[in-house]
């Protein structure tokens, strides 16, 4: 894979194969573009947390909302959250992509697509995926700075008097 803005497609080799020149790639369960936007890794795990989505919706016989929303908290949710700190959206387009799985997922359970996104959260009681990045953030942050990970913290982060 090339990063960066200028094109070098050097010819390398391992056991006398040609390795191949890739656009994007799978590390750590993160999927990289040569670009280093986190939109490609957005829409491969908003579609794969869809399916998730819906197949607990079709293949739960039991309309109970708290056992759906349960399921999703297990089943889903893990998805669009895995490593969020690292690749966590920047544009509003990005942040709509993932958000659009918690709001599609609230709206088709049974009695709640009559209210707002936010009137869905509230009565259903979860936090939007948003604010859990946020959350994810700050407590990173927080680990940074008392030193509880092993991240410099002069490398982010300078004290102000």
């Amino acid at each position: 894979m090339n990063l960066g803005i200028q094109l070098s497609a050097p010819h390398l080799f391992i056991n006398n194969s040609e390795l191949d020149v890739v656009l994007q790639a799978r590390d750590l369960g993160i999927l990289v573009s040569d670009s280093l936007s986190p939109t490609a890794h957005e829409l491969d795990i908003a579609s794969k947390a869809h399916r998730r989505a819906k197949l607990i919706l079709r293949t739960f016989t039991s309309q109970d909302i708290g056992l759906l929303i349960r399921a999703y908290v297990v089943y889903v949710r893990p998805l669009v959250e895995h490593n969020s700190i690292v690749w966590s959206p920047y544009t509003i387009e990005d942040i709509k992509t993932i958000e659009c799985v918690q709001r599609r997922f609230t709206k088709n359970l049974r009695g709640c697509s009559g209210y707002s996104y936010l009137e869905r959260l509230r009565r259903l009681e979860l936090q939007s995926l948003e604010h859990r990045r946020l959350l994810f953030d700050l407590i990173f942050c927080y680990k940074i700075v008392f030193g509880i990970v092993d991240v410099p913290m002069d490398d982010f982060f300078s004290f102000s008097t």
